[in-house]
């Protein structure tokens, strides 16, 4: 039996992830109102948890449940669950999807994003890149964790590429399959915290979930095949949800994502490519490509070897890529903000 189907033992606000941050958004109006944390968004329907245990919300007229996501806070009617406010989120982990006018939301109020990897033809910089920028802008810590590291002679290189992507970035190496998952882990995994995973299917998010909140058999996360000659899976995840940790705290499992845009993400790219962002306004021209210009502290330092020409490559596309895809926001008279 999970955490979450013991529904004889209370949880603390606490222990579900409150703090004054949502405290403080709550007046004297919402005084006959509870908070709960929404466990699963369905098209139609929503789950979250009480500190009495899991209820079913009861939607007002018209809601729409592409407004909320898995981790949101959320006051509603103690006696009949009637949803009645979203309370403004702490992090919010959202992607725009080709297509579409609005980001698709994939998870709110996430202390730390473990972007998993495997080492083997799943592990590419580029696309950890994607996932960093992502985490950086929903303002979740990013820890990158490398799987099936059993399967190589040299885990190291696979460790030093992805630390040299970001500055102070953690990475670790996991078996999802071991017994020591949740120890490895915990140091983001308190009581009150809450983790995400991403990465693309078949790197183990799904057996590393089954881990952490220590499903019975029957309750567990599918788990896929991996196809030999490119080293993907299939997806096996195809809806968020929220899940207790044994050990305390809270864990989102995510679908497998087969393209990731980047966009509003501009901070998040800042973030990412520190050493080049930090160069760009002693270049001797404002608006300096970092190409050809005479001047450029860019390419000066490409030149020292202070900067990786390939990454300083990935970074202009990455950068052009999110001003494609941000949608310009008009303020009046078509006035661009």
């Amino acid at each position: 039996m999970t955490d979450l189907e013991r529904k004889d033992v209370p949880w603390t606000l606490a222990a579900l992830g409150w703090s004054d941050f949502f405290a403080d958004q709550c007046g004297p109006d919402d005084a006959e109102w509870v908070p709960v944390r929404i466990a699963t968004v369905h098209r139609a329907r929503m789950s979250a948890m009480a500190q009495e245990g899991p209820i079913r919300l009861e939607l007002p007229v018209h809601a729409n449940t592409g407004d909320y996501t898995v981790g949101d806070w959320v006051l509603v009617e103690p006696d009949t669950h009637l949803l009645r406010r979203l309370l403004d989120r702490r992090t919010v982990m959202a992607r725009r999807v080709e297509g579409s006018k609005t980001p698709q939301l994939a998870g709110a109020n996430i202390d730390t994003l473990f972007i998993v990897t495997s080492c083997n033809a799943d592990f590419n910089v580029a696309r950890l890149e994607r996932y960093l920028a992502l985490a950086n802008e929903s303002g979740a810590q990013p820890v990158i964790l490398l799987t099936k590291a059993d399967l190589v002679d040299d885990v190291e290189s696979y460790r030093a590429q992805a630390a040299a992507l970001q500055r102070e970035l953690p990475v670790i190496t996991v078996n999802p399959l071991g017994d020591d998952v949740a120890a490895v882990l915990a140091p983001w995994c308190g009581q009150g915290q809450t983790v995400a995973l991403v990465g693309s299917s078949g790197v183990g998010k799904s057996t590393l979930v089954n881990a952490l909140a220590g499903h019975a058999r029957d309750d567990e996360q599918q788990t896929g095949d991996i196809r030999a000659h490119d080293a993907k899976g299939r997806h096996t995840t195809t809806s968020r949800s929220l899940h207790a940790i044994a050990g305390g705290g809270w864990v989102i499992d995510t679908p497998g994502m087969r393209t990731l845009h980047v966009s509003d993400a501009t901070s998040g790219l800042e973030t990412l490519f520190a050493e080049i962002t930090e160069l760009t306004h002693l270049c001797r021209f404002r608006d300096c490509t970092h190409e050809h210009e005479p001047g450029c502290a860019v390419q000066d330092a490409v030149k020292q070897g202070r900067i990786d020409p390939d990454r300083l490559t990935r970074w202009r596309k990455l950068g052009l890529e999110n001003k494609a895809k941000t949608p310009e926001m008009k303020g009046p008279r078509g006035k661009r903000r």
